[in-house]
This record gives structure tokens, sequence and C-alpha cells, in this order.
């Protein structure tokens, strides 16, 4: 999950080495924080939340294989 979130944020913005996924795993869940350089935050969520949406529903339908709740958090 953390490499395909690293490789969709890297593609988005203007700083790919600024980026960096770490996760935190639970019992159930799996929470994501994805962080960018403060140029890039307007990029990854993108216009009313679009991008930001769109990335979530693909991290979503990967993580139906694992059976896993997982969430991602942008963090300045």
């Amino acid at each position: 999950m953390q490499d395909l979130i690293l490789r969709i944020s890297k593609a988005l913005v203007d700083y790919p080495e600024q980026v960096s996924v770490k996760a935190i795993d639970g019992d159930n869940t799996c929470v994501l924080e994805l962080k960018v350089a403060k140029v890039d935050i307007g990029k990854v969520i993108g216009k009313q939340g679009r991008t930001a949406h769109s990335i979530r529903t693909i991290l979503n339908a990967a993580a139906a294989k694992t059976k896993k709740r997982v969430v991602l958090e942008i963090v300045e």
C-alpha cells in the first residue's frame, strides 16, 4: 500500500524527493500518513479534494484484497 501511494504522489508533485509515506498498523485498520512539501499540498489534495478522494478510492480498492480498512491522511 505504501508503494502505491508513494508512486502516485511522486507523479503529482514538483518535489518528489520530499514525499514520504508512514504506515501505522492496527488490528483492523492501517493509517497511511502522506507528507509532501508545503507547496505541493494543493496538488495532492486537488480542487475541492477531488484528487485526494480519487487516491483514497484507489487505495480502498487495493485494500479490499487484504480485508483491512486503510485510511489516508495528508499531513504537512
